[in-house]
């Protein structure tokens, strides 16, 4: 049976940086799944450059995929663009965290643009 999205999905919404308590999938960490037969390719980013857990959170993506999932291979690409913001936590990930629905706020100016400076 082959691996899907969804079960991907799953599998890292099992995991939280320590220093969070919403799941890196919440967090709004993961960008893009690939998958190949067996082969997973995991896009993300972390909440910042020098975060403690820079080695840890991509490793375990990588064992639990593999080991729940039976992957034959599951490689994750930190990557730092678009930069990760508050934004892109899920509701409820917000919820978690106290933080109020700032679209709700007006986001004077912004209109989706990733880099709205090189128009």
């Amino acid at each position: 049976m082959p691996i899907t999205k969804e079960q991907i999905v799953e599998v890292i919404k099992t995991i939280y940086d320590p220093e969070i308590p919403v799941n890196i999938h919440d967090l709004g960490l993961i960008y893009d799944i690939d998958i190949d037969g067996v082969e997973v390719n995991v896009v993300m980013t972390l909440t910042s450059p020098s975060c403690p857990s820079a080695k840890e959170i991509p490793a375990s993506v990588e064992s639990r995929v593999m080991k729940t999932l039976g992957a034959s291979r599951c490689l994750v690409h930190i990557v730092w663009s678009p930069p990760w913001g508050p934004h892109l936590i899920s509701p409820g990930g917000k919820k978690i965290l106290g933080i109020g629905d700032e679209s709700a706020h007006g986001d004077a100016g912004h209109d989706g643009d990733l880099n709205p400076t090189e128009r």
